[in-house]
């Protein structure tokens, strides 16, 4: 299977009880979809786990494998990430993204200046992108995805037209200047 049709979404907790069940956190919109999208993968397309049966448990799910696991097998596999085939999950709608459609978009502002590229995307509350390869910056540096800070989303010609909040972005020409 080829990893760039993959989608992550969900990566392994650790361990739950002492009968080899597996702790999950759920990256998708509706948590216990997860499921629905199974058998899970790793980011070369390797099958990880087939779903023998699952539950919801405090702050997240727990699942047994069809080829069940020990404790400490599953707590071995903590921070694993889990992938599925984009072919299972549903199409997005306009305005909606899957991370990976986002990394290695290249960044201009609006005045149609060069910003770098899309390295990462930091999830959370509030998605974060980080962004490299900026001409006369020498780290990655982190922009809020809000409407206001990325207006365009253009997937077809690969690219993000971003207006960035005044004092975010400073380059090593204006730092010596100061």
């Amino acid at each position: 299977m080829a990893s760039d049709n993959l989608i992550f979404v969900g990566a392994v907790q650790g361990a739950f009880g002492v009968k080899g069940e597996i702790r999950l956190k759920s990256f998708t919109s509706n948590p216990a979809d997860i499921f629905k999208y199974a058998p899970f993968f790793d980011a070369k397309g390797a099958l990880l786990f087939e779903i023998k049966s699952w539950r919801a448990i405090k702050d997240g799910f727990a699942f047994v494998a069809r080829s069940e696991l020990t404790r400490e097998e599953a707590m071995a596999l903590r921070n694993t990430k889990l992938y599925v085939p984009r072919e299972k999950l549903p199409k997005t709608d306009e305005d909606d993204f899957y991370h990976v459609d986002l990394i290695g978009l290249k960044v201009q502002s609006i005045l149609g200046e060069d910003l770098g590229i899309v390295t990462n995307i930091i999830v959370g509350a509030q998605d974060i992108l980080e962004i490299s390869n900026t001409p006369n910056v020498k780290k990655p540096w982190l922009l809020p995805f809000t409407k206001s800070n990325v207006p365009v989303v253009d997937l077809v010609n690969k690219r993000l037209v971003v207006d960035v909040p005044d004092g975010l972005l400073e380059t090593t020409a204006e730092k010596k200047e100061k």
